[in-house]
């Protein structure tokens, strides 16, 4: 009777055992199942985050009004803003300047248009809502010149803007990721009026500047070098006094040339509008966004920062994405500093931008708006942005006027 007992209880520990290692196994393929998913996420948000993408469409239009000229577009956290704002189309228009607000419900906002639809006119219902409003520098109706600006990578266009009167202070402009410089032409004016003439330029990959041999953002580890050839440029026409003007990840670019540039001595101070300060926390604020796991977040800045990132991101070389904190390096920055930055942003959180103004409370002046979004602080309150960048210049004491 032992033996028998024996017998079925072996076959018992053999079925126990077989059945261990294959939910072991069953285990194991999941769990590499799940790596590889979260490897394959997080690789496709790295290579979004480095490769150049065009305008990506945000609202829809729902109808135009030709013959009251109003134009009604879904309602988003941008398209209901007071102010004027540019809206990218596609059909007999590329592209519309928009006054203001002049009806709403809960899911329409109906705007002014201030550039002339036919009736004829054909819109796609797919659009692109954007800050810009000038869209070329004849807009602005002031003399201008399109210049060469040789760097690493070959000539990148730019407009220059002469003052008023002989000067010897200048103002480089710089844009943002996925845009290109006419993003920055609404700051002219302003400067113009100080009697300080502006460069506008373009940087490696922008769409309008050569290409990188890579052909990827480097989240302004490398595009700084272009606009460290403007500085220089603007040295040889005469400028003593610079001061640089960064927008979203311009401001990265605008940090990098202040604690880079060989050029340090002319850099008279920054202007800083919704600047991306540090990459980490815009990386943080958008996985959030789009409810992505801390875990892909942080696999995403590894393969960034990596020598195995660049080459499966094909970016050459890997994005310091420490050298481009530029709240970690506050104590290396040596020039005055004005931030503008809302607090709804919506793409670049503020949070890195106060706590910059609080490591440097010596250097950094800080305009803080609450509902303005992402580089819209013109668009929304233009007489506050202009009196806030015309009252540092003059303390800075830079105006010419």
């Amino acid at each position: 009777m032992n033996a028998p007992r024996r017998a079925a209880g072996a076959r018992a520990t053999r079925r126990r055992a077989s059945g261990i290692r294959v939910a072991l196994s069953t285990l194991g393929f999941a769990l590499a199942a799940s790596a590889g998913a979260l490897g394959a996420v997080s690789y496709r948000v790295a290579r979004t985050v480095v490769r150049p993408a065009g305008r990506v469409p945000d609202v829809r239009i729902v109808r135009v009004d030709a013959a009251a000229q109003t134009i009604t577009l879904a309602r988003t956290a941008d398209t209901e803003l007071p102010g004027r704002y540019g809206l990218f189309t596609v059909g007999s228009a590329s592209y519309l300047r928009l006054g203001a607000v002049v009806a709403q419900d809960d899911a329409t906002v109906t705007r002014k248009l201030l550039t002339h639809v036919p009736t004829d006119g054909d819109l796609a219902a797919e659009a692109a809502f954007s800050g810009w409003y000038y869209d070329a520098p004849e807009q602005l109706h002031l003399p201008f010149r399109d210049v060469d600006i040789d760097t690493g990578v070959g000539a990148c266009s730019a407009w220059e803007f002469p003052a008023p009167n002989d000067t010897d202070v200048w103002v480089v402009q710089v844009h943002g990721r996925g845009t290109t410089r006419a993003e920055t032409l609404r700051a002219v004016p302003v400067f113009h009026a100080l009697g300080i003439s502006s460069l506008v330029v373009s940087y490696r990959n922008d769409g309008e500047a050569p290409r990188s041999p890579s052909g990827t953002y480097a989240l302004g580890a490398t595009e700084w070098r272009d606009l460290d050839a403007a500085i220089g440029y603007a040295r040889r026409q005469g400028a003593r006094r610079v001061i640089v003007m960064g927008w979203s990840m311009g401001g990265a670019l605008a940090l990098q040339a202040a604690l880079e540039s060989p050029h340090g001595d002319v850099i008279a101070g920054l202007v800083l509008e919704s600047p991306v300060v540090d990459w980490r926390t815009v990386l943080s604020f958008q996985g959030r966004l789009m409810r992505l796991p801390a875990p892909v977040v942080a696999l995403a800045q590894s393969t960034i920062v990596s020598n195995w990132g660049a080459a499966v991101l094909g970016s050459g070389e890997p994005i310091p994405l420490d050298r481009l904190d530029g709240v970690a390096r506050a104590g290396e920055l040596r020039h005055p500093i004005l931030i503008l930055h809302s607090d709804d942003d919506g793409f670049v959180p503020s949070e890195a931008s106060h706590a910059l103004a609080a490591a440097r409370p010596d250097l950094v002046t800080m305009q803080t708006f609450t509902v303005a979004r992402h580089t819209k602080l013109w668009n929304y309150d233009e007489t506050r942005w202009s009196e806030a960048i015309r009252d540092w210049v003059e303390a800075q004491g830079l105006a010419r006027s």
